[in-house]
């Protein structure tokens, strides 16, 4: 199959399972906002928030190594998931020591210990699916994969509904229904691929678990790094307001993960195209194609987003977390950029260079950090959302300019600069107007702006596909 064409037809099936349980996260807040007071939702996201960071430290981030080796076409799939359970059982053990000091942090109103048990579930159910998950696509089950999106779409409306609305559970009931939800999908990717089969009780040879360690341990930081990135903010923002703030500034960053929803359907087919077509001849120019029409998309994408943001507020949450429309336009920036340097790991993903995602991760979390502690005072919940944005554009240029030592992807900067340039201009209208037709005018004139910087790309790779889609028809003939 063409390269084009099976990049497509993968992004078509992770679509099917993907979006389906990414659009449920927005149809579920005007529920979820309903039933969780603004300090209980705050609380609620800093206990999954606290548990996704604690899964690659606890696991070694074992389950990228089982994408990536699962992924080369000699590699030993027994070994590969017996390596990966056996370092997910033996981090859960040592994880269990750390428990009485992990009790006893406290972060303004909201106490960690009142939770623990809620987090080691969750930790160790979560781990466990997000193995599965990763061994299956590597594997090459893509339709399992999304069916599996489907059943967690599913079982999560349907916790969630009971647990928050019945039982009335509140923020317990809010992270159970995530670990039910990720229980169910656990067992649905062990019976429909009998993933049973692929353990070994010995025989497993140390070259294998050394060698996915190495690559996967340099990894563990770096998800820490994008942890710190992404929600470090929501800790200081605790720290110097409070959980009530808190609350706002998470139902903010919701609505941007409509660009990440579009982002994560294109990365999951995306990774095993970059990965099959790597060393290839043409690899450069697939990747540069690939990467004009992936960022032109999020970028119109988010554009679309800041124009209808107080819409989508409106319509996403209750209304006493309607002054959180704020905080989108900035963070719908920031999560675009997150986008673009997301794209760019899959050239260390090809290139097994972890070390390397690390070192520039890092660069943006320091930033972050930095930024947090003086914006945040200064600004408020707005000033972490500044220095998000600013983290992510420091990872990508030192990605952008890293990525060139193994191959030399166009990024055609002054079209980057161009669009960034119209999401700021968008952001300072929206927040210096706040309302109004001549707001929604200017906005939507930005709005085509941006859509006439991507016409080009847009149309380059529909032509690319067709071309190649009747070429193949003419030789079947």
């Amino acid at each position: 199959m063409d390269k084009y064409k099976k990049l497509a037809t993968n992004t078509l099936i992770f679509a099917i399972g993907t979006f389906s349980s990414k659009v449920l996260s927005f149809f579920l807040m005007p529920y979820v906002t309903r039933m969780m007071e603004k300090g209980d939702y705050g609380t609620a996201d800093l206990i999954q928030q606290t548990a996704n960071v604690l899964i690659p430290i606890v696991f070694l981030q074992i389950n990228s190594a089982a994408l990536r080796f699962a992924l080369d076409k000699d590699g030993d799939k027994a070994e590969i998931f017996t390596v990966g359970i056996r370092t997910t059982l033996r981090g859960f053990v040592v994880f269990l020591l750390f428990a009485y000091p992990m009790s006893l942090v406290t972060i303004n109103d909201f106490r960690l210990g009142d939770y623990i048990f809620l987090i080691y579930a969750f930790v160790l159910v979560s781990g466990f699916r997000q193995l599965c998950q990763q061994f299956v696509r590597g594997c090459g089950h893509v339709k399992t994969f999304a069916i599996d999106g489907i059943i967690a779409t599913a079982t999560t409306l349907v916790f969630n509904l009971l647990f928050l609305g019945p039982f009335h559970w509140g923020v317990t009931g809010y992270i159970l229904a995530i670990i039910a939800s990720d229980l169910c999908s656990i067992i649905f990717l062990t019976v429909s691929c009998r993933l049973w089969k692929f353990v070994k009780i010995k025989g497993v040879r140390k070259s294998t678990t050394f060698d996915m360690l190495k690559y996967s341990i340099p990894m563990m930081p770096s998800i820490i790094l994008w942890w710190v990135i992404n929600v470090s903010d929501r800790y200081m923002v605790t720290y110097f307001i409070n959980s009530g703030a808190n609350g706002l500034y998470t139902a903010a960053s919701k609505i941007p993960n409509f660009v990440i929803m579009f982002s994560s359907i294109f990365i999951d087919a995306w990774q095993l195209s970059a990965v099959d077509e790597y060393d290839k001849e043409g690899t450069a120019d697939f990747f540069t194609k690939v990467f004009r029409v992936y960022s032109g998309g999020i970028f119109t994408i988010a554009s679309a987003l800041i124009l209808l943001c107080q819409l989508f507020t409106r319509i996403l949450v209750a209304k006493s977390y309607y002054d959180s429309w704020q905080f989108v336009p900035v963070l719908v920036i920031a999560t675009s950029m997150s986008c673009l340097v997301n794209f760019l790991a899959s050239v260390y993903m090809a290139e097994k260079k972890s070390v390397m995602a690390m070192v520039t991760a890092l660069s943006g979390a320091l930033t972050n950090v930095v930024l947090n502690l003086i914006l945040i005072p200064r600004m408020g919940a707005v000033g972490a959302a500044v220095a998000t944005v600013i983290s992510f554009v420091v990872v990508f240029a030192a990605r952008g300019v890293n990525t060139r030592r193994f191959i030399k992807i166009n990024f055609k900067t002054p079209i980057i600069l161009g669009e960034i340039a119209i999401l700021a201009a968008q952001c300072v209208v929206m927040l210096v107007m706040k309302s109004g037709i001549k707001m929604y005018i200017i906005e939507a004139v930005l709005l085509c702006g941006m859509f006439i910087f991507n016409l080009e790309p847009i149309k380059e790779l529909l032509g690319l596909v067709l071309d190649k889609f009747l070429k193949k028809n003419k030789k079947a003939e």
